[in-house]
């Protein structure tokens, strides 16, 4: 059952950075530069890193005039996020003690 494409998808995932920017793209839709203001990130490391989620269909991309806005896999992402937050929660109470703010936490259930 499992595969390669098991482990990229989960390598891209479990990336802090691609956390950070995926956290930042479930308040809103953003374009490069938003998304490297809000998350404090250089432009070029979220360009880098948003092309990896692109191609694991992790992120959609949409033109607006000469920008591109991404947005998450609603189909598929946010209900896997959805699924972990309400797995953690119920299951990982020592994981969310132990990492405190420093996890990457969708908030995706509230």
């Amino acid at each position: 059952m499992f595969c390669q494409s098991y482990n990229e998808f989960f390598q891209v995932l479990a990336n802090p950075t691609n956390q950070t920017i995926i956290n930042s793209l479930l308040k809103k839709p953003q374009n490069v530069s938003e998304i490297a203001e809000s998350t404090k990130l250089e432009q070029s490391k979220v360009s880098h890193s948003l092309k990896r989620l692109y191609e694991c269909k992790i992120v959609h991309v949409k033109r607006s005039g000469k920008q591109r806005v991404y947005s998450l896999n609603k189909e598929t992402i946010v209900p896997i996020l959805e699924i972990v937050d309400k797995h953690a929660q119920k299951m990982c109470p020592h994981c969310l003690k132990i990492e405190g703010s420093q996890r990457v936490h969708t908030n995706v259930l509230k």
